[in-house]
């Protein structure tokens, strides 16, 4: 009986999920519990249904074998429930791939990094570079700078802060040794 109505309440809720009501991707308040006893790496409502789904039939495989002796249904239901978390840890497995756990990228992973300058000049209000992402990628980004310091397409420029309301990048010129010989 147990099994039975926590599966409906998973039916339920992949049903809202199927009809846009709810994300099944959607970061769940169990993820912590869960990566606690093994189950970790991939969404909490995921791998409750599968825990639940396998639990459920174990269960009613287990009564119909075993009967209604109430000691034998305690241990039906507690070793459901171990069975659906056997299951649900050999499942995640193949499921995390799915499911990536690394952080989203965002546009303040570029600063600190290295640019080629592409357009003919940067100044406080008009610039583009060309920046690399850790995975390789490139991207073509709007940048500006402070300063007087003279920036022709080609010119390597070092990203150092991120404008979030003007959705562009500092930058300074990568080689400042070339400074320090004008003073």
């Amino acid at each position: 009986m147990l099994f039975t109505v926590l599966l409906a309440v998973v039916v339920c809720y992949w049903i809202l999920v199927l009809a846009g009501g709810l994300d099944a991707d959607a970061d769940g308040w169990l993820d912590g519990a869960l990566e606690r006893i093994g189950l970790g790496g991939t969404p909490s409502s995921i791998v409750l249904s599968i825990v639940v789904a396998i639990a459920w039939f174990a269960s009613l495989v287990g009564s119909v074998l075993l009967g209604d002796h109430p000691l034998l249904e305690i241990l039906t239901l507690l070793a459901s429930l171990g069975i659906g978390w056997a299951v649900a840890t050999l499942l995640r497995r193949p499921l995390e791939r799915f499911f990536p756990t690394a952080p989203e990228a965002s546009r303040h992973d570029f600063v600190g990094r290295e640019c080629v300058i592409r357009t003919g000049r940067v100044a406080i209000d008009f610039g583009q570079a060309e920046v690399h992402a850790a995975d390789g990628s490139s991207a073509i980004v709007q940048v500006r700078q402070t300063g007087a310091d003279a920036f022709a397409a080609g010119t390597r420029a070092v990203i150092y802060d991120y404008d979030d309301a003007g959705e562009f990048f500092w930058v300074v010129p990568a080689d400042l040794s070339d400074r320090s010989k004008d003073r």
